[in-house]
């Protein structure tokens, strides 16, 4: 038999792996979290009560292609456990390289 974890616990989890340096955050006036790489290839959202127009939709990972290959995205709803989404983010961050 098997705990399994539930509920989304702590979204600093995934917000902290970002620094100024790489990315500039803005929380909206919805208490919405929007992160962005500066080169605007990569996106983060955090959507604490849901996405506007989505099924509850509470993560949003995206990073924009190029000419040579197509972007890719990835959701969560509210209820994803941060440690899920904190893992696919860091996945994601592993495999970007700095120009």
């Amino acid at each position: 038999m098997r705990s399994w974890q539930l509920g989304p616990r702590q979204p600093t989890l995934v917000t902290d792996q970002f620094t100024d340096a790489d990315c500039k955050l803005v929380v909206d006036d919805r208490a919405d979290v929007h992160i962005n790489s500066h080169d605007g290839r990569f996106y983060l959202g955090w959507f604490p009560t849901g996405r506007p127009g989505t099924d509850r939709e509470g993560w949003k990972i995206a990073v924009t292609g190029t000419a040579q290959a197509p972007g890719y995205h990835v959701s969560f709803d509210t209820e994803t456990p941060a440690q899920v989404v904190a893992a696919a983010v860091a996945a994601v961050l592993a495999a970007s390289r700095p120009r």
